[in-house]
């Protein structure tokens, strides 16, 4: 049987990921926490090579709100409209402007400034395809998989426990969607017959594992933060857990 492999935050860190990608078993099935874009500056990178090989990916924070962001973002650039037109957080430096940098849509000038490519047709189709594919990714994934503790293997980009209950309530979905992908508050519900693997919250020094979860981000992007900067990847059968520090 083949061995899962759920890989935390990786945050637009394509070497790093790549380094991580050769210490796990060819055969092994790979799982992705979601969050996989933003911040660090080759998300165009990290999501053509997972679309690719057709890993799967629970949808984070930030794929939500890039696939949110793209098209009026996109037409901010096809029509060249006022840069106030837009949202915010579309254009959020941290996080937004990395992306959009890996596409070839904004550069840096010399005094650090961005300028924007309205032209860059490839770019624009790319984002705009990669953003739709963005969308339709799953809150969560069950894992056909066994663990030591026997209960069913469920990965979500951020604690599902608290929330269980509720996904096949459609009055609740919003809810749901909104608890699942942005939750730091709630603790784990311990009477959710679940194993829950997930990121979003960054854990200093090592993968934080307990009889109900595992929390497998170790903030690869932060790493100029100490205790960060690690990308990780946990086993479900064995409970093994494999790094890669942060390649530069």
């Amino acid at each position: 049987m083949k061995k899962h492999y759920v890989i935390g935050d990786v945050h637009g860190e394509y070497k790093t990921l790549l380094a991580l990608l050769k210490k796990i078993p060819k055969d092994s099935e790979i799982i992705f926490a979601g969050d996989i874009v933003d911040r660090g500056l080759q998300t165009k990178e990290v999501v053509a090579l997972v679309r690719k090989r057709g890993y799967q990916v629970v949808k984070g924070n930030h794929e939500n709100t890039v696939s949110k962001c793209a098209e009026p973002f996109i037409e901010f650039l096809e029509h060249k409209r006022e840069l106030s037109s837009l949202n915010p957080r579309c254009i959020k430096e941290s996080s937004r402007m990395a992306t959009y940098l890996s596409y070839g849509l904004v550069t840096l000038d010399d005094n650090g400034n961005y300028e924007f490519n309205h032209d860059n047709r490839e770019g624009i189709n790319q984002l705009r395809e990669d953003a739709l594919w963005m969308r339709e990714l799953p809150i969560y994934i069950e894992l056909n998989a066994k663990h030591h503790s026997s209960k069913n293997v469920v990965v979500s980009h951020s604690n599902i426990s608290h929330l269980w209950h509720l996904r096949y309530d459609k009055s609740q979905k919003d809810e749901f969607d909104y608890g699942v992908m942005w939750n730091r508050e709630r603790e784990v519900n311990e009477e959710a017959d679940i194993f829950n693997i997930y990121g979003h919250t960054p854990q200093k020094n090592e993968v934080k594992v307990t009889e109900s979860y595992a929390i497998v981000d170790t903030g690869c992007c932060f790493a100029h933060i100490k205790g960060y900067g690690k990308l990780s990847a946990y086993s479900v059968e064995s409970g093994e857990v494999l790094e890669a520090e942060k390649v530069w």
